[in-house]
């Protein structure tokens, strides 16, 4: 892109006057702010390419033959043109077009023919398109009598640095939230699981916010927590990759019937139920410590920006978010992503015994667990001996991996149970049948009855208030490209996660650095 507007500006001999120079620098300090994409009119007429009303007729100029690399020297045949002013308005426009937005008002500073040209609805049309790809909703908006450059100046281009997943700072709660262009509309949609346990629902949206454009042409941004309709709020981007909402009028997120009707409207929201539903005292409780927790943040949140893990040729499966069982706290939302060996699957939903942003669980791929028959795998006490005999392997460390142990007598014995080791691509060709143990608790009991691949991995478990935190052992179950289990030894659970499907747009993290960064932050944040 730097390379195209040098090129530009030296094919119409501006690049390296004085003036051009200067208005650089004039405009570096404001060039990331939606400001900068308004010109200034009373310069316009002051803007002569290479030349200044001050500079003789002499001076540097866009017709200069000195300026020009188009067809210099002389040649037979008809004239070339001397420089992109010489060029057709209808070719300019083509050429405009394919610049970054962010760059046309530099651009619009090398002369007046420039910056009448970039008034062309055209380019900012395909400015909007191929950047943030709107297409039917650009006819709408001309039909309103709204410009696409008025959209891309004033909506697009100043809140373009929140669109893509966030997650809200809720405590041990935490979230996701997908800021996206939907219409004419920039809204913040906060994604929230199924209702439990349904983990082959598709996921519930709720609008936070939106920004529009409806009102005296300029963004204005409205909240859309509670049930009284928009109402004023407001957006500060605190730093990079943060920004915080605030709503400037909270009665609106007041019921008539005080805190017992929001209390009962949330839990048919978030549960599908009512109180009376859910005979169990520990889950009541768990219940209403989250609605008096998340209530205080109904008039300001802060949101910090989470990127999808990147995907590698050699990884198991895709990664990617998924939704998963989570025993009396309900359904949860996890980041599997893979790190050589290792596969870890990240918090982004939490609970108070392990908050969002720790890490739940983390499998040893170098460590397979081949599953003995349907009847032993009944037995939560073989799967036990497996495990657990992987684990103590781990343990050791990786140097005495398939190293087999001496006995008193100096002889070997067999390694052990469940360490063999498999070629993963071949089994994970071959399903095989899949029974839990008796006794290990399931949310869901429709579970896929085949699997490809089983691990060893651990668990993160701790007390509430994330006290005493452990990892505990278990085994990692891949039943396909969209499903896996975690069977939890200690409590005799069994997780079931299935994959989000929705298309998140916006959320690919630049390089490997940045999302390995970003998980570090992720557990700082609630550690």
């Amino acid at each position: 892109m730097l390379l195209r507007m040098a090129v530009c500006a030296r094919l119409c001999g501006a690049g390296q006057s004085r003036r051009c120079r200067r208005r650089q620098r004039h405009s570096q300090p404001h060039q990331d702010s939606d400001s900068d994409m308004d010109m200034d009119e009373e310069e316009e007429e002051e803007r002569v390419v290479g030349k200044t009303k001050d500079e003789p007729d002499g001076g540097s100029s866009c017709h200069s033959s000195g300026a020009g690399v188009l067809g210099s020297g002389a040649s037979a045949g008809p004239p070339h043109p001397q420089s992109l002013l010489d060029l057709p308005p209808e070719l300019l426009v083509e050429i405009f077009s394919s610049l970054p937005g962010a760059a046309l008002p530099n651009l619009a500073l090398v002369c007046k023919k420039f910056r009448q040209i970039l008034n062309t609805e055209t380019i900012w049309r395909r400015r909007c398109t191929e950047e943030f790809g709107m297409r039917d909703d650009l006819r709408k908006m001309e039909i309103l009598g709204m410009s696409s450059r008025d959209l891309y100046v004033k909506l697009l281009h100043p809140y373009r640095h929140i669109l893509g997943l966030w997650q809200p700072d809720i405590g041990p709660y935490g979230g996701l939230l997908n800021v996206v262009v939907d219409g004419l509309f920039i809204i913040g949609w906060m994604y929230l699981p199924p209702h439990d346990p349904r983990v082959e629902d598709p996921m519930r949206r709720r609008p936070l916010f939106h920004i529009h454009m409806w009102e005296k042409n300029k963004a204005t941004v409205e909240c859309m927590y509670g049930h009284k309709g928009p109402h004023k709020g407001d957006i500060q981007t605190v730093k990079k990759d943060e920004f915080s909402t605030k709503c400037n009028q909270t009665d609106h997120h007041r019921m008539p019937g005080g805190r017992q009707e929001e209390f009962r409207t949330w839990l048919e929201e978030e549960w599908g139920r009512t109180l009376e539903d859910i005979f169990h005292e520990h889950m009541q409780e768990l219940i209403l410590m989250k609605f008096i927790y998340t209530s205080q943040y109904d008039n300001c949140l802060t949101y910090r920006r989470i990127y999808l893990p990147p995907c590698l040729p050699s990884d198991l499966l895709q990664p990617g978010l998924f939704k998963g069982t989570y025993g009396s706290h309900g359904l949860e939302i996890i980041m599997l992503s893979f790190h050589g060996s290792k596969a870890k699957a990240t918090k982004l939903t939490g609970d108070p015994n392990v908050p969002a942003g720790q890490l739940t669980l983390e499998i040893d791929l170098n460590r397979p667990v081949r599953l003995p028959d349907l009847e032993h795998q009944r037995s939560i006490e073989e799967l036990s001996r497996l495990v657990l005999g992987v684990h103590e392997e781990a343990q050791r460390g990786p140097q005495f991996r398939d190293a087999p142990s001496e006995t008193a007598e100096g002889s070997d014995s067999a390694p052990p149970a469940g360490a063999e080791d498999v070629e993963l691509g071949a089994a994970a060709s071959e399903a095989q049948p899949f029974v839990l143990p008796l006794g290990v608790m399931a949310r869901n009991e429709v579970y896929p009855r085949t699997c490809k691949m089983c691990f060893y991995g651990t668990g993160l478990i701790a007390g509430h208030g994330f006290t005493s935190p452990e990892r505990t052992p278990g085994l990692f179950v891949l039943f396909d490209d969209d499903h896996f289990g975690f069977i939890w030894l200690e409590l005799k659970s069994f997780s079931l996660y299935s994959r989000l499907t929705d298309q998140l747009s916006h959320a690919q993290a630049p390089t490997l650095e940045r999302f390995e960064a970003m998980l570090r932050n992720m557990q700082s944040w609630t550690s």
